[in-house]
């Protein structure tokens, strides 16, 4: 009989093989598209952040959805309040059924720690909400160049911190899952290990979604090695996570508090909450997101890990109709939601 290996990994997904010609077609025209447009460092990010929402950029503007409820949130600091924006299930139309939902989903939105905001996603959010019957508010940290680390991460924690203790009450149920894209998947590991160490008592019986998530700012290798013009780069990640970290050298950001990769995890097993990656074999994260999915599961954690041939970076955005894979990576998704519910009920 051979050796059978102890690590198992569905590598024909990662075939170029595998990739659909829909999706090369794509990736073709998105790389076109930014080889025609400026990037965010040329222009500057407040010039950028504007032009996204008017559409002069290489992606689509954010559709802002008429339903959405925008908050804010007290922050650590005395006075300062956290935007933060709320998509209810479009099942539950009064204030009162409002209150009756099963829990919260708390996003984090992806864009570098410099681009995006709280109404990025307001499509995504609603899915969300319509899936598992559940409040969907996403945070408008603050973003680098002009605030850099560690103030995107502390309004993400006094956020977290804030459901733990409210959500029952404001919203009618528990904080039950906490995601994000990109720099959004970053910061939710990140505020999932900030509440394991402060509020120990506090259990995330949904879990994680995270989707091609960047959890070493060192950088990895398939990340330095990247150099398609295809939403996301090394170069492109360089000036991210410069404007992001502009005082810390590469080497010191190997530490748990700024790269999650580099946490040390051996005390967190046991308690790690259930985790789903999900990654576009077209996207330079895809070590990112093999690795950490593998340092959660030899910790004793359950991480799915969901690769979609081909797939770029940001893919889970594109229109189900344009690609397939976006569409199989969200019914992947509320299927990961509906089956924890149904496991924690249990």
């Amino acid at each position: 009989m051979p050796l059978i290996s102890d690590l198992t990994l569905n590598v024909a997904k990662f075939d170029p093989a595998s990739i659909s010609e829909q999706c090369t077609k794509l990736n073709d025209s998105i790389i076109s598209k930014f080889n025609a447009t400026p990037a965010w460092y040329e222009v500057g990010a407040p010039k950028y952040r504007e032009m996204r929402y008017r559409g002069e950029t290489a992606l689509p503007a954010p559709v802002l959805l008429p339903q959405a409820v925008d908050i804010s949130i007290a922050s650590r600091e005395k006075g300062r309040y956290i935007p933060c924006r709320i998509l209810y299930p479009q099942s539950r139309k009064t204030e009162e059924e409002r209150k009756g939902s099963k829990g919260v989903v708390l996003h984090f939105h992806g864009g570098g720690w410099v681009l995006g905001d709280q109404r990025s996603h307001d499509g995504l959010l609603q899915l969300y909400a319509d899936a598992v019957d559940m409040v969907t508010i996403s945070v408008g940290y603050r973003v680098a160049p002009e605030d850099p680390f560690p103030k995107g991460p502390e309004d993400c924690f006094d956020v977290a911190e804030y459901l733990v203790k409210n959500a029952e009450s404001v919203y009618g149920g528990p904080l039950i899952f906490i995601g994000g894209e990109s720099a959004g998947a970053h910061l939710s590991v990140l505020t999932t290990f900030h509440l394991l160490k402060t509020h120990p008592a506090f259990h995330l019986s949904g879990g994680l979604l995270l989707h091609f998530g960047c959890y070493d700012l060192s950088v990895a290798p398939s990340s330095m090695h990247y150099k398609k013009n295809l939403i996301l780069n090394g170069p492109v990640m360089k000036h991210f996570i410069d404007a992001f970290l502009p005082d810390i050298m590469p080497e010191q950001r190997k530490i748990g508090a700024i790269s999650p990769l580099y946490e040390d995890f051996a005390p967190l097993r046991g308690n790690l909450p259930s985790a789903l990656f999900t990654i576009g074999t077209d996207d330079p994260l895809v070590d990112d997101t093999v690795n950490m999915a593998m340092k959660w599961l030899i910790h004793g954690g359950e991480a799915i890990l969901k690769a979609y041939p081909g797939g770029c970076h940001g893919f889970i955005g594109m229109p189900p109709s344009v690609l397939k894979e976006a569409g199989e990576a969200l019914e992947d998704t509320k299927t990961f939601m509906k089956d924890r519910l149904a496991a924690s009920s249990a």
